[in-house]
Order: structure tokens, then sequence, then C-alpha cells
């Protein structure tokens, strides 16, 4: 790619990440969620891919950062449903809901500013949810780029 479109990524990928971070953190006062915004930070790396040469960007985003989101994120969505059987309650129980803290303030009643210290485990379920679709997605870019490289690499090998 050009030096202009470089630049313009290297300039725009901090907003879309903080963007989509802001999608994922909101999810549960907003439209949008962790789903959303785990697609929109991948767009974010695969902004990254499609503006720099992947010899040049595949040290930065390794295999094995998106396999650790996407593990992460499992593993707490998981254990965040099986929370609520330690408590004696039900499978996914809003163990949170109540506990004054994080995430545990009650709404209030009428116009709701939107506190983010509201919804109890459901914005911990959009980070995990988040994560997965973070490292799934750019899993799948990343494994596509090194595919058509490797194919690039092979067929001007004439193998």
């Amino acid at each position: 790619m050009s030096k202009i479109v470089s630049a313009a990524a290297d300039f725009l990928y901090p907003f879309v990440m903080i963007f989509g971070f802001y999608i994922v953190l909101h999810g549960h006062l907003t439209p949008g969620g962790g789903f959303q915004g785990g697609a929109v930070i991948a767009t974010g790396v695969a902004l990254m891919f499609a503006a720099h040469r992947y010899r040049d960007i595949a040290p930065i985003f390794k295999k094995a950062i998106f396999n650790t989101c996407e593990t992460v994120g499992l593993v707490l969505f998981i254990g965040l449903a099986f929370a609520g059987l330690f408590y004696g309650k039900s499978f996914m129980y809003n163990w949170l809901a109540r506990i004054p803290g994080l995430f545990g303030e009650q709404v209030s009643y009428g116009v709701n500013p939107g506190s983010l210290d509201t919804g109890g485990i459901i914005p911990l379920l959009n980070i995990a949810v988040g994560l997965e679709v973070l490292g799934a997605l750019s899993l799948v870019i990343y494994y596509l780029l090194t595919y058509v490289v490797q194919m690039g690499v092979n067929k001007h090998h004439g193998q």
C-alpha cells in the first residue's frame, strides 16, 4: 500500500479501537454489546493488515494473541454463567445485580443518564463476548491472509 494509506490507517486505528471498546462497555445501556464491539475491534485489526505489508504487520499481530483473546473470552463467559450455581441460583443468574460496587448499582426510576455501574454481570458478559469475537474474527482474517501470502509465494516459485 501507499504511504498515504498506511499513514491514514495508523491514524484511524486508535479511534477504531476506542470506538469498539466503547460499544462493548456500553452494550447494556445502548444498542450494541460484545458481538458488535468485538467486530469493530477486529475491523481495526483488518485495517492494519490491509494497510501494511504482511511481513511488517504479522510480528505485531500474532496468532497467539488472538487465540488467547478467544480463549479468555470463552472461559470468562462460561465462568460467569456457572457462577450463579455457586450462589445456589440458576445458570446465568445475575449475581452482581444487587451487590453495590462494580456493576451492582440499581437503575433509578425515570430518566436514566446511563450509569456504567449498572447491569450486574451483563457488562462482564459483554466483555467476554467482545474478547471472543475479537479473537475469532481476527483469527479468520489472519488465516486468510496467511493462506494468500503462502499461495502467492508458492505460485511465485512455480510450485
